[in-house]
């Protein structure tokens, strides 16, 4: 059997699982596959029912909402049978937990072969705290998970949950405190009497849930920013004050036009912006970052161990990608460690992104070839990581379009992500990786018998007796325009 065929069926037998989400706002079917670390999105699919919609006003869930929710949720289950999902997860928060009909709701789920398990506001700001420690290694700051029904705040550090608490603040509720006073006064009172208030001092405040990332969309479409990836996108106090002002005076049409804003979320912005404001002058926040993970992915995280969790998401990510992209699965570390010798001056931060280069440094060998840069361009800016931001997206970017032939020349739109050194920086990493992958032909053997390092300001090349005869014109050649990069000797 071929190896292309084993790892087919590999992956073809990986367990499958699925989180149905039953919020205030939408209703989502998350079904996942792959490392427990971080495990690929193979379906995503929501319902805007609005269960928090009547909140306020009834206390109860109201009928039009109520149907949706039914005919959503029969829908998913029916999804996850036909999906041989093999462990699914059905959670329900605010709305449920707070309205009078709430079991309503859950016997339509039971009904549909789903089993709700309603989350405390603890339990949810936990849940949170989780996938933004997740998703952001690392993490040190206030979490901000706002929902349709509730918003929760949890101080995360280290790896570690710390305080945490819930507030009926959720956009589907707001319009009550629609005066901006009322607003303002509602939140300082909520902060002070659990003691929240300067919380966030010195410290960002990351963002969970749709109505704050259409935020940072539609802020990424005022700033040209140049990459259309939402996961750890900063914005300062400054800015949500400019969205604010934005807001009161565009039109919904226009917001339409805003490309990956759901149109289901327009009427939650303003309220979303206006909370946001309040709540980074109260908690005295330096800023906020975008979390593409939030309650579903903390789930998730919360059910591995230790040693699991400890794993880097961007390693463990790029690893499995170069798994099955690659020709050669064994041959991203080898490869990593054989330039290493070249940047031991490379901070931790810089050494994990090499890392990761290299288990993606075979992505484009199905491309079209002349194109296997550009693809290695594609899959570096636009791959579905967590745990990197632009920056490091750029120079993964420049590494492998280095690598897979693109020479050290810099495309669009990486200077506008990462500065020049950093980039040149990249450039060597990619250079070097082509030299490895043309002397070995992607094969361990030669790398594991060979080594490359700087001595005298030489770069020196040792090659095993056995392997002599793979020095060629074309090792050469890149050996050469390595050494010219680097403005060393041969």
């Amino acid at each position: 059997m071929s190896l292309l065929r084993r790892r087919a069926q590999d992956v073809s037998i990986e367990p499958r699982s699925a989180i149905v989400d039953i919020g205030s706002n939408s209703i989502r079917l998350v079904v996942y596959q792959g490392p427990a670390r971080v495990p690929a999105v193979l379906f995503n699919e929501k319902v805007l029912a609005g269960l928090g919609r009547s909140l306020a006003a009834s206390g109860r869930i109201d009928s039009a909402s109520m149907a949706m929710a039914a005919t959503a949720l029969r829908r998913f289950a029916a999804l996850v049978r036909e999906m041989d999902v093999a462990t699914v997860r059905t959670v329900a928060t605010a709305a449920v937990r707070d309205a009078a009909n709430g079991a309503e709701l859950i016997a339509i789920a039971k009904d549909a072969g789903l089993t709700v398990t309603i989350l405390s506001g603890e339990e949810e700001a936990a849940a949170a705290g989780h996938g933004v420690m997740s998703g952001i290694p690392g993490a040190d700051g206030i979490v901000g998970d706002l929902g349709g029904g509730s918003l929760e705040l949890v101080r995360v550090k280290d790896g570690v949950l710390h305080r945490r608490v819930s507030f009926p603040l959720g956009v589907l509720r707001l319009a009550a405190l629609s005066d901006p006073g009322k607003l303002d006064r509602k939140v300082a009172s909520l902060l002070k009497e659990t003691g929240w208030s300067g919380a966030g001092k010195g410290l960002p405040l990351y963002l969970v849930g749709g109505s704050w990332r259409g935020l940072a969309r539609l802020d990424m479409v005022a700033t040209r920013y140049p990459l259309p990836v939402i996961h750890q996108y900063a914005m300062p106090p400054a800015t949500i004050a400019r969205l604010r002002r934005v807001l009161s005076h565009t039109a919904r049409a226009k917001l339409k036009t805003v490309p990956g804003l759901s149109g289901g979320r327009i009427p939650t912005l303003g309220h979303a912006a206006s909370l946001l404001g309040v709540l980074l002058k109260y908690l005295k926040s330096s800023g906020t970052i975008v979390s593409a993970y939030g309650l579903r992915e903390g789930l998730l995280h919360q059910a591995l161990d230790d040693e699991e969790r400890a794993l880097d998401p961007l390693i463990v990510a790029t690893r499995d990608e170069g798994r099955r992209s690659g020709r050669f699965p064994e041959h991203g570390d080898l490869l990593d460690r054989w330039i290493a010798p070249l940047f031991g001056d490379d901070a931790p931060a810089a050494a994990r992104l090499r890392n990761a280069a290299c288990q993606l440094s075979d992505v484009g060998w199905r491309a079209n070839p002349e194109f296997r840069a550009e693809r290695g361009v594609e899959v570096a800016l636009h791959g579905n990581w967590v745990g990197i931001d632009g920056a490091g997206r750029a120079m993964l970017a420049q590494a492998l379009w280095t690598a897979l032939g693109g020479e050290t020349s810099t495309p669009v739109p990486l200077p506008g992500l990462a500065g020049e050194a950093a980039l040149r920086r990249a450039a060597h990493w990619g250079l070097a990786m082509r030299l490895g992958h043309r002397l070995s032909g992607g094969m361990a053997g030669p790398l594991e018998r060979s080594k490359l390092d700087i001595a005298g300001g030489a770069l020196r090349l040792e090659l095993a007796a056995q392997d002599a005869g793979l020095w060629g014109e074309a090792v050469e050649k890149r050996h050469r325009a390595l050494v010219a990069a680097m403005g060393l000797a041969r």
